[in-house]
């Protein structure tokens, strides 16, 4: 069983590649921060996501959210007692 593992191994990578080489002068996470700065993932509950078919949906509303914010409420409140 362990020779068919490494037999099957052997056949998806070409000849020309030596992974003692490759690893050897790899560095862990070298690139990591790199990546979670270009990386922003926002996970929605599940209900949230039931509203919104794609991402572009999602992204749309976020838009009107933030437009709507940005818009200056001049009405006088009023405390009724």
């Amino acid at each position: 069983m362990k020779k068919k593992i490494l037999n099957e191994m052997n056949d998806e990578l070409r000849p020309e590649y030596n992974l003692r080489q490759l690893f050897k002068h790899g560095v862990r996470g070298k690139y990591a921060e790199r990546y979670r700065a270009g990386t922003n993932l926002v996970l929605l509950a599940p209900d949230v996501a039931q509203a919104f078919p794609n991402e572009q949906s999602v992204n749309d509303a976020l838009r009107l959210v933030i437009q709507l914010t940005r818009i200056p409420d001049n009405r006088k409140r009023t405390v009724k007692t």
